[in-house]
């Protein structure tokens, strides 16, 4: 079944700015939050759908790689795989199509060995993690599964069968460990695939791991999500990616955040907005009401009299910490006013006593008086 086009989904045109993108991403998350339409199964769609295609489109190389190929772009093997073979649905970007390009050429990571070669190094692992927003108030630790290399128990890591660990020198890259290949303009420089670098072919390959050196497995790692922690943020944990046998670095693991939306609170920054809304009689009247905070406490604030709709308060401090500070963020309790609807006759008799009022006294209404002036000397004008 063909997907929807991500921009279509938030409702955005495709030169949308990313301000218009969070916007519409924000209005429709709280519209189709499993907390506000519980058991509804079509809302629990959209509002995976809506994740998807922000998830994407807040990211400025992803967006260009959606732009370019659309879904294909994450989808291996596809258009989206670009020009040689890398694949934008498994590099984090540009960066790391040019690591692929040049990582060994330039010395990216690990010394060097014998005769020159580069040391073995493990392939870098990724992992995606969602929490609530509470938990990134607080910080949690998270139990997450991987799929990985680790080093061969059979051989220990070295590749060889039994306690035979010789080897021959690579014929494909003449014991260098690095082959040339032609990239277009350029000539670039890579790890040998026979000998992965090393330089060296194991002459009795272990049965297990075909000489290898690795086999794959799936880990179990906790991982302390840190307090104050951003949609998107990226934790690295150096050497727990995959295993390069033995003499080699570990590669490193990549935990990716994601934050689902909250049915209360928006987050912006440091700062938490809270939107509080309020029937016509509070907002006229004024009075003290309270509201929640982020950190699972409580507030009364005051109502000012003749509150009009979108008129905020702060709460200095009620906010999110700020990552390797004790700094916090503010809270912002932004008011809305709202119409009553399915009125009973005595609100309607009411209602219509205040209108009656109102008319004779306008002056308790200054922007509908001001506007409806305004109207009168537009037509006076045009008579």
């Amino acid at each position: 079944m063909a997907k929807n086009d991500y921009y279509a989904i938030l409702g955005v045109a495709r030169d949308a700015s990313a301000d218009d993108l969070k916007k519409s991403y924000r209005k429709l998350a709280m519209q189709f939050h499993p907390d506000r339409n519980p058991g509804d199964k079509q809302a629990e769609a959209r509002f995976k759908e809506v994740n998807e295609a922000y998830e994407v489109l807040k990211d400025d190389q992803k967006r260009a790689a959606y732009d370019r190929f659309g879904h294909a772009a994450f989808e291996g093997g596809g258009a989206g795989a670009g020009a040689g073979g890398f694949d934008f649905s498994q590099a984090g970007g540009l960066g790391d199509i040019f690591d692929q390009m040049f990582g060994d050429f330039m010395g990216r990571r690990g010394g060097a060995g014998p005769g020159g070669r580069s040391a073995r190094v493990g392939g870098d692992v990724r992992a995606n993690v969602e929490i609530d927003l509470s938990e990134a108030f607080f910080g949690a630790k998270v139990q997450i599964r991987v799929q990985t290399r680790v080093n061969c128990e059979a051989c220990e890591g070295t590749g060889s069968e039994g306690k035979d660990r010789q080897s021959d020198t690579c014929t494909t890259c003449g014991g260098m460990g690095k082959v040339r290949a032609q990239q277009g303009f350029f000539l670039v420089e890579r790890s040998c695939p026979t000998c992965g670098g090393t330089g060296r072919v194991i002459r009795n390959p272990c049965r297990v791991c075909h000489g290898a050196a690795t086999v794959g497995r799936e880990r179990s790692l906790q991982v302390q999500i840190p307090a104050g922690v951003e949609d998107g943020t990226r934790i690295r944990l150096t050497g727990e990616g995959e295993a390069a046998g033995a003499g080699g670095t570990n590669g490193d693991l990549y935990v990716h955040v994601a934050i689902r939306p909250h049915a209360i609170f928006q987050r912006e920054g440091a700062n938490v907005l809270c939107q509080v809304p309020l029937r016509i009689s509070q907002a006229a009247l004024g009075g003290e009401i309270e509201v929640p905070v982020i950190d699972g406490s409580r507030v009364k604030v005051k109502v000012a009299p003749g509150t009009q709709g979108g008129s905020q308060l702060r709460l200095k401090s009620k906010g999110f910490s700020v990552l390797k500070s004790a700094a916090r963020g503010d809270m912002y309790v932004q008011f809305s006013v709202e119409t009553p609807q399915h009125l009973t006759r005595r609100q309607r008799e009411l209602m219509e006593e205040f209108e009656e009022e109102a008319t004779k006294h306008a002056k308790g209404s200054p922007e509908a008086e001001g506007f409806f002036a305004k109207v009168k000397e537009f037509f006076d004008g045009k008579g």
